[in-house]
């Protein structure tokens, strides 16, 4: 029963190998995005851009605002902090 398993479902063997290289990339995406030494050179980056005159002191705040929200979990403008209710 297995075999006949195996070649009914060989077709969509394809898309079950992307599935699993998907899975693969998105959680090391995620892994990076959260990972400390990547979050560092990212400031060290703004900081650079900021020396080099590429960005303003006001996008540069706003710049490493979001890598910060980014690293512990997003405070973004749609969440509310302090458990307000409005």
């Amino acid at each position: 029963m297995d075999i006949l398993w195996a070649l009914l479902t060989l077709p969509y063997a394809p898309v079950r190998g992307l599935t699993a290289v998907l899975k693969v990339v998105a959680r090391e995406a995620e892994s990076r995005q959260h990972d400390p030494v990547h979050v560092r050179r990212e400031l060290e980056e703004i900081d650079a851009a900021v020396a080099a005159g590429e960005l303003t002191t006001e996008q540069r705040n706003r710049a490493q605002q979001q890598v910060l929200d980014r690293l512990v979990g997003g405070s973004g403008p749609g969440r509310r902090e302090g458990g307000e209710r409005g």
